[in-house]
């Protein structure tokens, strides 16, 4: 008979597919036109409508919504159809059943099998049907149904079938993780089986237990969350403490190198107040002298008006007989092993300074890839080896001159040797220096290319420098500027830096002087002093810069100074060229427009920078466009 069905099932899955999703009925629904969809698709195609229900395939409208019923018969059709392509097309329309249920679909009430009209108030899973109040009498009222196992009502009795036996499941395959009927026992017997009713129990012991443990690990989790939190504050405070130790330990080297250079500049100013003192005294006797010599000098005068003879040779003879002495100034100079000395105690504190910082970073390496141990040297012996290396090196220090002397003229007594040619170091030389021509040559608009646009930094600007034109605009105040406390910021030179660094490539920008050329243009390391006489620009071998005081323009670099050209231009270009080891100083519309060019390895990333000398000079940094 199966044989006989199974053609005829077939050509019937065309009509038994709903019209809305294209698949086979799900709990299929009729509605009063006669057309059948599926339960779910209709509720979706109904779903936020207040009227105007009509059916989806027809388009019959009906005024109120109508009442949906199972089609229990096309239901069984589609569930034996769907019996022949097995479990995984069960699972799958259970999946859709279940999202429809989590979507919020309101499911159709199952209805008695019997009439097929009432709903149905008890499942008889011995009959497998759904039976109504009036249709359940016989199993309530009959002994013949005593034995049948009734239960609340079900949708879907088959899936509580075996399809292999078409038998109820009655026990679960723990090993399997599914459930069977008494006939697929034989099928199981190596597995470990046991009832519904019991596996239901253990299964909700477990669930228990599990859900217990995880109850445990969320509180375990909240804990190290505390714990790490807390761990997180400590480190916080950790922190700051040892901030606030290394504030209080770096404001005492400040203060104690600040204490030393009072002192070493006390020491001049003494010897320079000693000797000044001398030349005044030497200068009071000077100005005696001259007194007498203008008071011999009108007596003398006066004397060559006397008409009467006698009286003439008695102041004659008188004067002739005083005499005056050549003014005498003694030799007065400042003691210079006192001034070397202090200098030269100045520039040992200074490379102790530089070294110790390189050292701390030697030690960090050491202390990541230690080397291996050898034996310790004695305290008293390790101490005098650091005592003899700093008196090696103050010797070296003093005795620079005369070996740099003794180098020079052993140089003049040597013979000439013709230089080895293809030496890097010349040929890259030659390079640098042809690089440079080339770029000196370069018209304003092939420069352009290597434009930047610089701006002001705020931090680095001096007290009496007035940022403006969105930090492009520097001018001189005449009252300081309440700017707050950056140790990057200029405390005695009224200077600004820009915000933009450079460590490699070609870079081009210009200046504008606008008014009063009391001014310096240049560039400069980021590790230049900011406060001191060292902190101008070209007093200190970290920057290089021209200067304007008026009709003169010099070069400064390392303190040195030269005096150049005047040239008339009130716009500057800078051409830095890092690699090459060179910057441009360019006069911005005059025919032979290279005022000055610097030659140096530059080191380190540098960053433009700009000095204004007095009220009313400003300078514009101009806008480029790459």
């Amino acid at each position: 008979m199966a044989s006989v069905l199974e053609p005829s099932l077939e050509g019937l899955e065309e009509e038994l597919t709903c019209s809305i999703c294209l698949c086979l009925f799900s709990s299929p629904v009729t509605i009063p036109c006669g057309h059948n969809f599926c339960s779910s698709c209709l509720e979706l195609t109904w779903a936020g409508l207040s009227g105007s229900f009509s059916c989806p395939q027809c388009r019959t409208t009906f005024k109120s919504r109508p009442q949906l019923q199972k089609n229990t018969v096309l239901c069984k059709v589609v569930e034996q159809l769907q019996g022949r392509s097995g479990a995984g097309k069960q699972e799958e329309e259970e999946e859709e059943e279940e999202a429809a249920a989590g979507r919020g679909v309101e499911e159709a009430p199952i209805f008695c099998d019997s009439c097929l009209q009432a709903p149905a108030v008890q499942t008889c899973l011995t009959c497998t049907a759904s039976f109504c109040a009036e249709h359940l009498r016989p199993h309530q009222d009959s002994p013949a149904f005593r034995a049948h196992q009734l239960c609340p009502p079900l949708r879907d009795l088959q899936q509580r079938k075996c399809q292999k036996h078409d038998k109820l499941f009655e026990f679960f395959c723990s090993q399997h993780g599914s459930c069977i009927c008494s006939l697929c026992l034989l099928e199981h017997k190596l597995c470990h089986t046991s009832p519904l009713e019991v596996a239901k129990t253990n299964a909700e012991l477990v669930l228990k237990k599990k859900l217990v443990e995880l109850h445990n690990q969320s509180e375990r989790t909240a804990q190290l969350i505390t714990r790490v939190k807390t761990n997180q504050n400590q480190a916080a405070e950790t922190a700051s403490r040892k901030r606030d130790l290394i504030r209080t330990e770096f404001s005492e080297i400040k203060a104690l190198i600040e204490e030393k250079e009072n002192n070493t500049l006390k020491v001049i100013a003494d010897e320079e107040k000693k000797v000044c003192n001398k030349f005044d005294y030497v200068c009071g006797i000077l100005g005696n002298k001259k007194k007498e010599i203008q008071s011999l000098t009108d007596q003398i005068e006066m004397a060559l008006t006397e008409g009467d003879d006698v009286l003439f040779l008695k102041r004659a003879t008188a004067l002739q007989r005083t005499s005056t002495k050549d003014a005498y100034v003694p030799t007065i100079e400042m003691d210079q092993n006192l001034m070397h000395s202090t200098y030269q105690a100045a520039i040992n504190l200074k490379d102790i300074v530089k070294q110790s910082v390189p050292q701390c970073k030697e030690r960090k390496k050491v202390e990541t890839n230690p080397p291996p141990v050898k034996a310790k040297p004695a305290p008293a012996a390790a101490a005098s080896k650091t005592a003899g290396k700093k008196a090696h090196k103050v010797l070296q220090q003093a005795q620079g001159t005369s070996q740099v002397e003794a180098n020079t003229k052993e140089k003049k007594k040597a013979p000439k040797v013709a230089p080895t040619t293809g030496t890097p170091s010349a040929t890259a030389a030659v390079s640098n220096k042809e690089l440079m021509e080339s770029f000196m040559k370069k018209p304003r608009e092939e420069l352009l290319q290597y434009a930047a646009n610089i701006t002001l930094d705020f931090n680095t600007a001096h007290n009496k420098v007035v940022l403006s034109d969105k930090y492009t605009k520097m001018a001189v105040s005449d009252t300081p500027m309440s700017y707050g406390y950056h140790p990057q910021r200029f405390m005695d030179c009224p200077q600004v830096l820009g915000f933009q660094c450079f460590k490699r490539g070609i870079h081009y920008w210009e200046v504008e002087m606008q008014q009063n050329n009391f001014c310096g243009i240049g560039i400069c390391y980021g590790s230049m002093d900011r406060q001191g006489p060292e902190s101008r620009l070209g007093r200190n071998s970290s920057s290089w810069c021209i200067e304007w005081f008026n009709s003169k323009i010099s070069s400064w670099h390392d303190d040195v100074e030269k005096c150049l050209p005047n040239v008339k231009a009130t716009k500057i270009g800078v051409l830095l060229h890092c690699e090459g080891g060179f910057v441009l100083f360019l006069a911005v519309g005059e025919k032979h427009n290279v005022i000055y060019k610097f030659k140096s390895q530059f080191t380190e990333a540098l960053y433009p920078a700009f000095w204004l000398f007095s009220s009313g000079t400003v300078l514009s940094l101009s806008a480029m466009k790459q």
